[in-house]
């Protein structure tokens, strides 16, 4: 068993009173709120929390190392993905064995012409702590490359530009950007998104010819309305730029001939109240994407210009109750649909050519998995380039032909080592909720698993945004599953799972239902005998983290351990606070807690306001320094309570990354030691859990030293 002498931190208490018309709070810890990033207090506190966790966990180093070597050795190191053609030439992403950062390349007209090295992440990043290409665009004569590039993990990207033919970077460097960039066609003018500093919402398109000076580039549009997100995008027929403007229940999009050299826009349809809708170019009209009186939305036409309404809009694709319609494809013959049917993610195909022409489905045999549209950008093309994954089958990238109805398997991400998919199993069933409600779950354990309520179980769930989180293969999960682990996924409400009336029943007043789902789904999962009771697991991140927060002071005696990752766990404090990044963003997620409602809501759920003297399982917390989305206060914070409050003896740890954000640290090796650490936090407790001596053994196998 790990030394458990360390002395965890303890953090001041400093009265700090929080007002609102609703009542007062105390946050005796608001002081760890440092939104420079540089107080020498805040910055010892947060490394105090890593050395006292980094010794506490000694012990466990071994496991972590051990983990961390075979989720790795199961990387092929000089992989690559799928070429696909575009204007003349073959793009492609691959990796050097032993880098972490991608390489972007592309070869002229043939697969056997020499390559072109756009980007070499590995060079880009050489003295950065933290360093991601967010994304990149090239010019429809290919002869301009633009790139976003982070180098702290606030999201706050800078755009670069570099001439291809010629292999030179400009010296040219915009701070302060969205990842969206679109090019017009006169292959010099570029729209991007500029970021208010404060918020760091996207609130300025702009326009950048190439070689002029960055900081003097016209306004294009500009957002007033900070509960939209902005971005950019290009038609996929090349015709038109579009400006797109969405928050949690409206749309409004924006266009421009992409040849017109003054790029003036026109808005397609004014945004209005509860009606979202995105539109994508073809021949002499727009498609639209449309939830008007159609709760999972449905596809329809309508002529290019602005419009009067969706009631002049022509239907291609009706709306269904057991459907959710999630997004769309064109090509000159037929569009491919991404769906929701039966709590999973689905392909159609609806052709074109004869208006009464029946809509289809890409079959799969396996009861839980994922397909998703991948890139296709031929217009004038038969094929529909998808991508599938499940539990048990690693990504697999298809070619299926409209024409025939074949699919042609063109690449399966590579599992090192002995790894066969047969040695595996997935199911997928619905547990019952308090409420009635049917929770879908997935599941996945090693072939010659016996639901006898003896194994270990790994539940996973976020919950919100309605974005659903897809039963899809893992190589690094592999190491819970052969030490006898079951994992499952509980698509609780808040996602889409199940359409939009699954998302609409757990966000806003309904908000509850996410986290006792979580536990309902448990209970079942227990009850079945696919686990242990007593040795239940439960992860979430960010928004999922706001979850296993809940949970925690909901039903702590439920889990042996709970790993909350970047948790958004100060709801109220953070939704009233609109110098926050992104806090004006989310009133119709979580409410607005200027309205008595909403504030008594939110606080009847907020982890760190619901803190009380109990028991608790054993928790990891991590957080980065530089999160954009979460700031790392709200769970250094609810750490310090949770200290303060709790009454067992259970581990509380605290990994803050000091060199990232949300997403944790940049590089694929180091993002897997990350996972290594948590997988280690995870066996460890399962082997402190009261498990046989066989079961302790199975779960440290081989580790160098462990006795």
């Amino acid at each position: 068993m790990p030394s458990r002498s360390p002395k965890p931190p303890v953090a001041p208490r400093l009265p700090h009173i929080l007002r609102s018309p609703w009542g007062a709070r105390d946050d005796p810890y608001y002081w760890m709120r440092d939104d420079e990033r540089s107080d020498p207090k805040v910055l010892a506190y947060l490394a105090a929390e890593n050395e006292y966790r980094e010794l506490s966990m000694a012990a466990a180093k071994p496991l972590e190392e051990r983990l961390y070597a075979e989720i790795i050795g199961r990387v092929k190191q000089d992989d690559s993905s799928v070429p696909y053609y575009k204007d003349g030439y073959w793009y492609y992403r691959r990796y050097e064995a032993g880098e972490e950062h991608p390489i972007f390349a592309r070869r002229a007209h043939s697969l056997d012409a020499p390559e072109q090295v756009m980007l070499d992440g590995n060079k880009l990043a050489r003295g950065h702590e933290y360093f991601e290409i967010g994304s990149f665009d090239v010019t429809p004569d290919g002869k301009w490359l633009a790139w976003c590039e982070d180098l702290v993990g606030r999201r706050q990207y800078r755009l670069r530009f570099r001439d291809l033919p010629g292999a030179q970077t400009l010296a040219t460097v915009i701070d302060g950007v969205e990842p969206d960039i679109a090019w017009a066609n006169d292959n010099k003018t570029l729209l991007y998104v500029a970021k208010d500093p404060q918020t760091l919402l996207g609130v300025y398109v702009r326009k950048h010819v190439v070689g002029t000076n960055g900081a003097e580039d016209p306004l294009v549009f500009e957002q007033t309305d900070h509960s939209f997100y902005t971005g950019v995008c290009r038609s996929k027929s090349g015709k038109y730029l579009f400006i797109y403007m969405e928050s949690t229940l409206e749309s409004e999009w924006h266009y421009a001939d992409a040849s017109a050299v003054d790029l003036e826009f026109t808005v397609f349809l004014p945004h209005q109240r509860d009606h979202e809708y995105q539109i994508e170019h073809v021949g002499t009209e727009f498609l639209v994407r449309s939830n008007w009186q159609a709760r999972n939305f449905r596809l329809l036409r309508a002529p290019v210009g602005p419009s009067s309404g969706p009631a002049g809009w022509r239907e291609l694709i009706a709306h269904r109750e057991d459907v959710l319609l999630e997004d769309f494809e064109v090509f000159s013959s037929f569009v491919a649909l991404s769906v929701r049917a039966g709590g999973l993610a689905k392909i159609s195909i609806k052709p074109l050519a004869q208006a009464d022409a029946a809509e289809f489905f890409i079959a799969s045999d396996e009861p839980a998995y994922s397909m998703s549209i991948d890139a296709n950008p031929q217009f004038e093309s038969t094929v529909l380039r998808y991508a599938y994954s499940s539990l048990t089958t690693p990504t697999s990238r298809y070619d299926y032909d409209v024409s025939d109805g074949t699919s042609t398997l063109l690449k399966r991400d590579p599992v090192v080592g002995d790894f066969n998919v047969q040695d595996y199993a997935t199911e997928f069933l619905f547990a019952p909720a308090r409420d009635g409600a049917r929770i879908p779950v997935s599941l996945v354990y090693r072939r010659g698993f016996v639901p006898n309520g003896s194994a270990p179980l790994l539940l996973y769930a976020y919950g919100a945004y309605g974005l659903s989180m897809d039963p899809a293969f893992s190589t690094a999960r592999l190491c819970l599953l052969d030490r006898g682990f079951v994992f499952a996924i509980a698509h609780v409400r808040g996602g889409q799972e199940m359409g939009r009336g699954w998302y609409d029943a757990g966000r806003l007043l309904h908000k509850m239902n996410s986290f006792t789902d979580f536990i309902d789904a448990t209970r079942d999962l227990v009850s079945r005998g696919y686990a242990d009771r007593a040795r239940v697991f439960g992860m979430g991140g960010s928004a999922g983290g706001l979850l296993i927060g809940a949970v925690a002071n909901l039903s702590p005696q439920d889990y042996c351990a709970l790993v909350a990752q970047v948790p958004f766990v100060d709801v109220v404090t953070t939704m009233q606070d609109e110098s926050i990044p992104l806090t004006s963003n989310e009133y119709d997620e979580w409410g607005n807690p200027a309205e008595q409602l909403y504030y008594q809501c939110m606080l009847g759920y907020s982890p760190y306001d619901n803190v009380r003297a109990q028991d608790y399982p054993a928790m990891l917390v991590t957080t980065g320094l530089w999160d954009s989305q979460v700031q790392y206060f709200e769970p250094a914070k609810w750490v310090a309570k949770l200290r303060t409050l709790k009454t067992d003896a259970n581990p509380l740890y605290l990994r803050v990354e000091m060199e990232s954000g949300h997403g944790g640290k940049s590089g694929r090796f180091q993002r897997y030691r990350d996972i290594a650490s948590e997988y280690a936090f995870i066996l460890d407790r399962f082997a402190d859990s009261g498990a046989a001596a066989s079961a302790r053994a199975a779960a440290r196998a081989e580790i160098p030293g462990d006795s």
